[in-house]
């Protein structure tokens, strides 16, 4: 049987601290005596979140877009320079759109934030997470990166791709200390699902978790190393119907392609849309 992982005096790098998600994540670890290295765009709010939690428990605050080399560099350099275990890699973005209506620039941004920049930051903190007696990462995914979705195109391309990174990822390492944790949430209450997603979700009588239960669901993930977790039912059933009998989840949705439509953001005539952030 695989022995728990522990976070107690473990440096940890979270990515999209600030968040919905991210805070709560923040509060269990530092429970757990982690030292915790947080990232998130916004100064003010990264500091708010170090006065919540115990003294010395935050060893380094990163405030800025990690899409900005520099920014990168700096989390880069914080990891290496405290020696850290834990690589989480939280941070998000999502649109609901059509296809059609999304420009390049949109593209892009959510394919470097929720793909690349995971993929550059794990690659450059390699080094030090295996250099310790054992260490992690865990990225978190969706129910999108299993099941391709109507109105989140680009986003369950990104989220098929970190799962495909989780996963080809675990293999690559698993003769050296480095465990790999790939978690998928379905529809949590956060920023990244306000507005139309969020209506979106009532109309298809999508549940939505608390972003406190999605931390807690994280932790014990990490915990037991499980490879791979989705989150709740029934979308682990459909994440398995799909995988099986894919035309039987593509007529479901064919069914509901006139709901989901009346939800999409138009883009209006010369602009971009911004994407919904933080999880």
């Amino acid at each position: 049987m695989t022995a728990r992982f522990t976070f107690n005096n473990r440096v940890c790098v979270l990515t999209g601290a600030t968040g919905g998600i991210g805070r709560q994540l923040a509060h269990l670890l530092a429970a757990e005596h982690a030292r915790l290295i947080l990232c998130g765009r916004r100064e003010d709010a990264l500091e708010t979140l170090k006065a919540e939690l115990p003294d010395k428990s935050v060893v380094g605050l990163c405030a800025g877009s990690l899409d900005d080399a520099v920014i990168l560099d700096r989390l880069v350099a914080y990891g290496m320079e405290k020696q850290c275990s834990v690589l989480i890699n939280l941070l998000g973005i999502n649109q609901l759109a059509d296809f059609t209506d999304m420009d390049g620039q949109a593209v892009n941004q959510l394919v470097r934030t929720n793909l690349v920049t995971p993929m550059q930051l794990t690659r450059r903190l390699l080094p030090v997470l295996t250099r310790q007696p054992t260490a992690m990462v865990t990225n978190i995914g969706s129910v999108f990166g299993h099941i391709g979705h109507p109105g989140y195109v680009a986003y369950c391309a990104t989220k098929f791709g970190l799962r495909g990174f989780s996963e080809a990822l675990r293999r690559e390492v698993a003769d050296t200390c480095v465990s790999v944790v790939h978690v998928e949430p379905r529809a949590t209450k956060t920023a990244m699902n306000d507005g139309p997603a969020r209506a979106l979700n009532d109309a298809l009588g999508n549940h939505e978790d608390e972003p406190a239960e999605v931390a807690g669901e994280i932790l014990t993930a990490m915990r037991r190393r499980r490879p791979m977790t989705v989150l709740g039912w029934p979308e682990r059933f459909f994440v398995s119907l799909n995988q099986i009998l894919p035309g039987v989840v593509d007529k479901a949705l064919r069914g509901k392609l006139a709901i989901v439509r009346r939800h999409l953001v138009a883009r209006p005539a010369q602009t971009t849309s911004a994407p919904n952030r933080n999880r």
